[in-house]
């Protein structure tokens, strides 16, 4: 109601109207203590009749919280721009709703995933966050929040930021509750709900992923140069804070909120990060926020940072969280960490360039180090992740650095095709049936039928594209050039297909397995083109690319399963694609039929191998 209002006499006050006495009684006197009418029928208004509804809305998810905030100088900095710890706070706050909604029991925030903060936020403006569980596991769940900001006066709309939480649900005395599968409805939710098994595969990977990194770059530091500048030793920026806990800064179980310590970690970033650019700077990107364990009221925390690595725009700041009690001689316990990214604006918005940053010896170099692997995994991780499927270009460079990151896109646009709701029926011969979807840029196509094959048995074959040319006669060989590990593999392929060139064509693929992660699942076995140094486009062949395909394989009994194969038409392939559509050939039913009974044939082979 507050802010309804607030957007009446903003705009009356902007528009020089004198605010009616009725109006400012109602404001001040409430809903009870006004008599006046606020809404007068217009001639040729018809009145709605009492219970008459509008066109029936979808089903609201249960899980979903919406929270609006009004930005006031309480919760803004020395520009009059929110506080980045106050958004947090807020973030966190709805995220925690939304998965108790779900649990129905209290529930910890276990980790929150890198934030890309777009804009910044004003005093007067309204911070509209949205929260809804995404997926829920055996113990934890994914939160998916979105946040945007609406200008009062002006009536403008603007995201600011996409995040994800990971909650645990507890039960009494802090044992873990399992928690009830999420029914997704839409085909977003339904989208979200497949591709958060592959976000949670990515996050447990992680340190891996920096530690394989580090293994094979250079040892040695070597400084960065720029002219005119001299190197800040980055003791200079070391920030340390203790906060006491006291009971306004718990959460509703006892324990310190999680938003608190990410508020005070924002807080101490941003003064080390101010100590090297002696200028207030703006937080970017904030890398995974991950709570290794509580604290409660009375609890000290110790707060620290210090300036990993300064880059020519950007900075890296290494924040982390200690929690001791009452009694001195009590170890610290290591509660959270996490890295942020800051800039230093100009007067027009455009980053200035930051002086270097002279590490420490020993752990400051490591760290030194790390952030470096850090640049490169968020450059690799926002280029290939982050993108729309329409923004990744068909062949991405493969190399080891970004090896789980092409794997996450392979596997999530394949699901998410699979989760689209249009498809249409196009032809159906015997028992196998083709679907259409047709989208701006794209035409997909699903071919689907039932096998008398377990799923898990179609799954190991169908995976090995070794084994393809024997059943797909388009397939002449596949050759695996890399085996990068148990899920992921690039395979070579060559095709009996003619090129325009009158050429053979060829592709570098990168096939990526996936079992099913909790029951309904299907096992999924997703194609992307990769471009790989060792296999450049030769003369002998066209190279050929593919954006998007697969298979997916749905267990309906223990012998039975339901096998479709997905693929998003590249403008190469298309012309063959409507030939089979407009039922001008029957190619594709062909294919799939001899697909099925490769399938019969080799089961019993692959019972003996196994």
């Amino acid at each position: 109601a507050t802010l309804l209002l607030s957007r009446c006499l903003l705009k009356m006050v902007k528009g020089n109207i004198v605010v009616p006495e009725e109006i400012l009684s109602f404001c001040c006197n409430g809903l009870q203590g006004s008599t006046s009418p606020l809404h007068t029928q217009e001639p040729g208004e018809r009145e709605e009749a009492p219970g008459a509804m509008a066109s029936p809305s979808p089903t609201p998810n249960p899980t979903e919280v919406q929270m609006s905030q009004l930005v006031l100088p309480c919760h803004t900095n020395h520009r009059g721009e929110l506080s980045t710890g106050q958004l947090l706070k807020w973030i966190d706050t709805a995220a925690c709703l939304s998965a108790e909604r779900h649990a129905g029991c209290p529930c910890v925030t276990a980790s929150m995933d890198d934030i890309y903060f777009e804009h910044t936020i004003s005093v007067g403006q309204v911070v509209s966050i949205k929260a809804k569980v995404n997926r829920a596991f055996n113990s934890s769940m994914e939160v998916g929040i979105q946040v945007s900001y609406e200008d009062l006066c002006s009536g403008t709309h603007c995201s600011i930021c996409k995040a994800y939480a990971t909650f645990v649900a507890q039960g009494p005395s802090g044992s873990k509750v399992k928690l009830k599968p999420l029914a997704p409805q839409t085909e977003e939710e339904k989208i979200e709900h497949s591709i958060a098994a592959e976000r949670r595969r990515m996050r447990l990977v992680h340190k891996d992923t920096l530690k394989d990194l580090l293994t094979r770059s250079p040892r040695e530091t070597e400084l960065e140069t720029r002219d005119g500048s001299a190197a800040v030793p980055a003791a200079k920026t070391r920030v340390e804070s203790v906060e006491l806990v006291l009971p306004p800064h718990a959460n509703h179980q006892g324990n310190t909120f999680g938003g608190q310590i990410m508020a005070w970690m924002e807080n101490v970033a941003t003064i080390a990060a101010s100590r090297l650019c002696h200028a207030h700077p703006t937080l970017r990107t904030i890398e995974m926020f991950h709570f290794r364990g509580p604290s409660q009221v009375g609890d000290r925390l110790v707060l620290k940072a210090i300036v990993n690595n300064a880059f020519k725009n950007s900075m890296e700041v290494g924040v982390c969280a200690e929690a001791y009690g009452q009694e001195m001689s009590v170890s610290r316990r290591h509660i959270n960490s996490a890295f942020m990214t800051f800039v230093v604006l100009d007067e027009e918005g455009r980053p200035r360039t930051l002086p270097m940053v002279a590490p420490e010896p020993g752990e400051g170099e490591r760290r030194y180090r790390e952030a470096s692997a850090r640049k490169k995994i968020r450059l690799d991780r926002k280029y290939v992740v982050s993108c729309k499927q329409t923004e990744v270009p068909l062949s991405v460079p493969w190399d080891q650095s970004n090896k789980v990151y092409l794997s996450y896109n392979n596997v999530s646009a394949l699901k998410t095709l699979v989760a689209k709701a249009n498809w249409a029926l196009a032809r159906e011969k015997e028992k196998v049936r083709m679907y259409t979807l047709e989208e701006d840029k794209f035409l997909s196509f699903r071919i689907e039928m039932s096998v008398h094959i377990a799923a898990g048995r179609a799954f190991s074959l169908l995976s090995d594209l070794r084994r393809r040319h024997e059943w797909d006669s388009h397939y002449a060989s596949a050759e695996l050039v890399q085996q990068v590990d148990d899920d992921d593999m690039i395979y070579h392929v060559v095709s009996h297909t003619l090129s325009r060139e009158n050429k053979p064509q060829d592709f570098v693929i990168l096939a990526s397995r996936r079992k099913p992660c909790s029951k309904g699942d299907p096992y999924v076995v997703a194609f992307r083109s990769v471009t790989l140094p060792t296999h450049p486009a030769s003369a002998g062949f066209t190279r050929g690319e593919t954006l998007c395909s697969g298979f997916c394989i749905w267990p309906e009994s223990e012998e039975m399963s339901k096998v479709a194969y997905y693929n998003q038409a590249t403008p190469g392939y298309l012309n063959y694609v409507t030939t089979n559509v407009a039922g001008l050939s029957s190619n594709f039913c062909a294919t799939f039929e001899a697909c099925e009974k490769f399938l019969l044939k080799n089961k019993e082979d692959l019972i003996v191998r196994l």
